[in-house]
């Protein structure tokens, strides 16, 4: 299949991030004695939108403190809690496949629904080195599925719409990227997501 393809796009959590929801907010609550929703149910209550950048890390912390009465101990406990969960662990068959993708004449990128501090959390997988740009929404304002994050990425990769995949596990982000001229990729399982991608690349 010949597509004209020049650039691929991963999300992150639950993509590239293995994200396991049995690390947070449960084990912190049960240690505090807080109800099972009580993390969830206090971030609600958040004055600003985090994901858009509206609000900072600290300030998510400091809410979160003053919500559930919590000491200063307690408040750094949740956030290493909240980071660990943010980050999960590599997908290593995902990675390396990806990383690769330069060195094959593709532009490679990032494309993440974001919280602040998200992109100091996840320079551990050292995803500067092997990707063109990352685009984080809480930096530039924007989230998916909104049509203008998608015209931003691919202004600031350097490509047109129909030259570019996004690979996503939430299928409206993917339909999303689809009705901007993308190509998408659904993501369930790596090597299906793979293959799927590499059909799009062609030999």
């Amino acid at each position: 299949m010949t597509t004209g393809l020049k650039a691929v796009v991963l999300d992150l959590g639950s993509v590239l991030e293995v994200v396991d929801d049995a690390v947070f907010p449960g084990p912190f609550q049960v240690r505090h004695g807080l109800g099972d929703d009580a993390v969830m149910v206090a971030a609600e209550g958040l004055s600003g939108d985090a994901g858009v950048g509206e609000v900072t890390e600290a300030q998510v912390r400091d809410h979160w403190q003053r919500e559930l009465a919590l000491d200063d101990a307690a408040a750094e406990e949740l956030m290493g809690d909240f980071w660990r969960w943010y980050v999960g662990t590599l997908d290593r068959e995902l990675f390396d496949w990806f990383s690769g993708l330069r060195a094959r004449g593709l532009r490679v990128g990032i494309l993440s629904n974001s919280a602040p501090g998200a992109r100091e959390a996840e320079a551990c997988w050292g995803l500067e080195a092997v990707t063109d740009d990352i685009v984080y929404s809480h930096e530039v304002g924007l989230r998916k599925p909104d049509p203008a994050v998608f015209a931003l990425t691919a202004d600031r990769l350097g490509v047109q719409p129909g030259e570019v995949v996004l690979l996503d596990d939430i299928e409206a982000n993917v339909l999303a990227a689809r009705a901007c001229g993308w190509f998408g990729v659904h993501h369930v399982e790596t090597t299906t997501s793979i293959a799927a991608i590499e059909a799009l690349i062609g030999p």
